[in-house]
């Protein structure tokens, strides 16, 4: 490390250029020693230290005493100097006379004007016959005069050489100002870099994996690909929902790819300048192709990316929409990128023009959806390995427990347990830590010291202990994990539940969940006889539930297979797609579907209310309660879902590790 700080600090006032040479720099350092020295030279050739200023008064007696050797009148300046006699020092300076003589002292004095010192002097030397010599002159400056004739254009220049350098980007000459506004912003990521993010890193995601190793892969032997006649794919589109690790998936590509690696934002490419865009996206591709074979890869590429012919102001020059163009040319155009491969995310896929997703410019659309549990089990590994914890964080446990977080969310989890231990003073991050992050994140800061009376209580109780009857008692219902009614947030209470993870959904879930989500309002209607506006979020999640499954879904019994929803995003929505007529049959259909479930939860809860109150009750005193408390009370549940049995089968394989390893 030395070595290398003494070579940088021996460069001086060269910097190296892209080829590695040398090349002088110019510092701002010369623009201030510019401005500086004639001032200090100036100060220097106008020293008046050794300058004693006296009064008009104080200098006609001196006069008419005779202290004065020689006096130079300056015309112009309406001033004069004086040179003191030495056997005169003691009394003018009150100085010895070596010491004044030392410091060759002068008399600065201010006169009314030269007339009226010249008479003054006349009447002096033929009174007192005082013998100084006087002298004119007109008091030029001429040092100071040329300065000030031509100091304003020095300055000038100076400041404009100075505004210029800023604009251009500084003295490095590599920032981003007015005269670089057309370069590309991409940052480029070389194979030496340090803090490099491998496959390793990267955990889950094996089909994505899978296709961007192929794509390294490429890069590093060609020929086994060429030598069956394959090209090379031209680009790589990674879609999936925010958080699951489309940019991570891109740093790992950079990170084992032994080729140049050009990163930027969609973003970039955007400016208040007019073809500012279209620029950008030529010199990108330029530096692309000098440095081929290489990887360019564009975040959020829906910022640039977007459908042409959308805008609704009709801009006869639509700088987004000429970006989009010089894109689209210098990805699949006249020209040949041979051996520039694009790599793209976004998580709205749908709104991208048609002519970006064609094959020719990104042959593959690689979906990065949220992790199943398997692959939430690795991304607690990865995450884990820095913390310090004990042997009571079971990663499969844990896995089992946040289900629908992405790599984001289960990294943040990681992190706030880490918080947690640390605020509690603990040595290690354990269980308990990992939960209260869980419960943090999906519902927010507890809030014991929130106000409420018994009443408002008893209400959350029963509202939540309705809930968690229906969860437990419908088939396709999500089965509970865990109930409170400590305020959590902008909740009064909360619940987790653990849903099942499918790929489709039939009709019979979709009414089970509506059942179960509007159990909270029907209980206060049973047993409290009043609602209340805590079900408000349940409403809404009911409403947009039975409004998707008549519209969207088409499982309606008087509205069956029909579907006003416009995927494609070509549609230009002036109007809804259906008339005035069936708008009332939707609503009539959706209020007729809610109505439906909710008498359902009535009768369930009547039927089950001695049990339900057994558990409103043990909600009230102990504030939480967990799956053992309900399957205590209720029994054991009489369906399984496929989580319940994945878990079951988790929890026997590893009593049977426990009984081979014993």
């Amino acid at each position: 490390m030395e070595e290398k700080n003494t070579q940088n600090n021996n460069n001086g006032g060269y910097q190296k250029n892209s080829n590695g040479n040398r090349k002088s720099g110019f510092s701002l350092w010369w623009i201030y020693a510019l401005i500086f020295i004639p001032l200090i030279t100036v100060y220097v050739l106008n020293d008046s230290s050794s300058v004693k200023e006296f009064g008009w008064t104080e200098f006609q007696q001196m006069m008419r005493e005779d202290a004065f050797d020689k006096i130079v009148v300056f015309n112009k300046k309406n001033m004069l100097e004086a040179t003191v006699k030495k056997d005169k020092y003691q009394t003018v300076f009150k100085l010895d006379a070596a010491k004044a003589e030392e410091l060759g002292v002068k008399v600065s004095v201010k006169i009314p004007s030269p007339d009226k010192f010249s008479d003054f002097y006349d009447k002096v030397h033929s009174e007192n016959g005082i013998s100084a010599g006087v002298s004119y002159d007109e008091g030029n400056d001429v040092f100071w005069n040329i300065l000030m004739s031509i100091g304003p254009f020095v300055i000038i220049i100076l400041i404009w050489i100075l505004i210029m350098r800023r604009m251009s980007g500084g003295v490095g000459g590599g920032g981003m100002g007015v005269f670089n506004v057309g370069k590309s912003k991409a940052q480029l990521f070389d194979k030496d870099g340090t803090n490099k993010v491998t496959f390793k890193d990267v955990a889950g995601l094996s089909e994505a994996k899978q296709e961007v190793e192929e794509i390294v892969s490429f890069l590093k032997n060609p020929g086994r690909y060429t030598e069956l006649g394959g090209k090379i794919p031209k680009g790589a589109l990674l879609v999936g929902p925010p958080g699951t690790g489309k940019t991570l998936l891109a740093k790992a590509v950079a990170g084992e790819a032994n080729v140049p690696f050009f990163s930027l934002s969609g973003s970039d490419f955007v400016e208040m300048f007019v073809g500012v865009g279209a620029s950008r996206v030529r010199d990108l591709f330029r530096q692309a192709k000098e440095k081929s074979p290489c990887i360019v890869f564009i975040d959020e590429i829906d910022a640039v990316g977007r459908a042409r012919g959308k805008n609704v102001n009709m801009n006869a020059n639509d700088e987004r929409e000429n970006t989009l163009n010089q894109l689209l040319t210098e990805m699949d155009g006249f020209g040949s990128n041979s051996g520039v491969i694009i790599l793209a995310a976004t998580n709205r896929a749908d709104v991208l023009d048609k002519a970006l997703l064609r094959a020719g410019r990104f042959d593959r659309q690689i979906h990065v959806e949220l992790p199943d549990l398997n692959e939430r089990k690795e991304i607690f590994a990865v995450h884990l390995r820095p913390i310090k914890k004990d042997t009571s964080v079971d990663t499969d446990f844990l896995a089992r427990q946040t289900p629908g977080f992405s790599g984001a969310d289960i990294a943040n989890v990681c992190n706030e347990a880490a918080l947690i231990a640390a605020r509690n003073g603990k040595q290690c991050v354990q269980k308990d830590d990992f939960m209260s992050a869980v419960d943090r994140i999906v519902g927010g800061l507890e809030k014991r010291s929130k106000i409420m009376t018994e009443k408002e209580r008893r209400s959350i109780a029963y509202h939540e202990a309705g809930h968690a009857s229906l969860s437990w008692l419908l088939e396709y219902a999500n089965p509970l994990v865990k109930v409170t009614i400590v305020p959590r947030g902008k909740a009064l209470g909360a619940a987790w539940y653990l849903p099942e993870e499918r790929q489709i959904t039939t009709r019979e879930q979709l009414l089970d969940e509506m059942c179960a989500t509007l159990g909270g309002r029907a209980a206060e209607e049973v047993f409290l006889g009043a609602i209340s506006t805590g079900a408000s979020n349940d409403l809404e999640r009911v409403t947009k539930q039975a409004y998707a499954m008549v519209v969207y879904f088409g499982m309606s019994e008087k509205m069956p297979n029909l579907n006003y929803y416009d995927s494609t995003g070509q549609d230009w929505g002036f109007t809804k797609p259906y008339s005035e007529d069936t708008a009332k049959m939707i609503d009539l259909e959706v209020q007729g579907i809610v109505n439906e479930q909710y008498e359902r939860a009535k009768r369930m809860l009547s039927e089950y209310a001695d049990k339900h109150n057994r558990l409103a009750g043990l909600l009230l005193k102990s504030e939480v309660i967990y799956t053992e408390d309900v399957e205590h009370i209720f029994g054991k549940r009489p369906w399984v879902s496929r989580s319940e049995e994945l878990m079951e089968k988790q929890n026997g394989e590893s009593k049977e590790q426990d009984n081979v390893s014993v």
